[in-house]
């Protein structure tokens, strides 16, 4: 390795997740692949090596503080962008069986490149839209959580990541900042789609003054069959 690790070592501490140096290294090895990709692709903002550390990696599996995952559980990480949450957690535990939805196809070629050379298993990748695949009985109501970064109103964001949820399970939305009021104006948004906030985790990401939120939000009954709605109208109409 021949990446200075001592912030990713001293972050993992924070969160209370250990890691052994096999997967330190596909960490570090999905940086390089990420940077590499990124000359050519715009995947983040992000490519300097300790940020990314920070802001992706700690950021993506601060989930674990808080969730003791299972062997076996299902995830989907919802608009995965740059496979941001869903890369970090399949190699941080690598018991959950993974799926990643975006609606870039290149993106998802690259993250099927990273999942091969990283040999990751039990990682599913699928290019396409929430609404549709919200839709679809192969995915709809078939996870034990649902993970998204997306940045999106939360009213929005429930409608593309609650269908994908069993009943009982979860879905955990990563927010920053202030997120009370949005919040607030999410509750009947989110009582229409058969769900409500269990809690929400604060802290600051280690090795920064950034303050984050995970915003559990528990599927307490099957979804009405007519959500998500068709695509583009979560966002341009959000339920109120």
């Amino acid at each position: 390795m021949d990446r200075d690790i001592s912030i990713f070592t001293k972050g993992l501490r924070e969160l209370n997740i250990e890691l052994d140096d096999s997967k330190i290294k596909q960490f570090i090895d999905f940086y390089e692949m990420l940077v590499e990709k990124n000359k050519v692709m715009n995947l983040t903002a992000i490519t300097e090596y300790d940020e990314v550390v920070v802001k992706h990696f700690l950021d993506s599996i601060s989930i674990g503080k808080y969730v003791d995952f299972k062997e076996g559980q299902t995830i989907i990480d919802v608009g995965t962008g740059a496979g941001f949450p869903g890369i970090p957690l399949k190699i941080a535990f690598p018991m959950i069986n993974a799926t990643l939805l975006d609606s870039l196809n290149k993106r998802i070629k690259f993250l099927e490149e990273v999942r091969d050379a990283l040999e990751l298993d039990k990682l599913n990748m699928i290019h396409g839209r929430a609404e549709d695949y919200g839709q679809d009985t192969n995915y709809r109501e078939k996870y034990d959580y649902c993970v998204s970064r997306a940045v999106a109103n939360m009213s929005t964001l429930a409608e593309y990541c609650l269908p994908f949820v069993k009943v009982g399970g979860y879905f955990v939305s990563y927010k920053s900042g202030n997120i009370e009021e949005e919040l607030n104006n999410a509750k009947s948004a989110l009582k229409i789609l058969g769900a409500k906030v269990e809690k929400v985790e604060s802290f600051i990401l280690p090795d920064s003054d950034i303050s984050r939120s995970l915003v559990f939000i528990k599927k307490i009954e099957p979804m009405k069959k007519k959500y998500p709605r068709k695509a583009g109208l979560p966002s341009k109409e959000p339920l109120a």
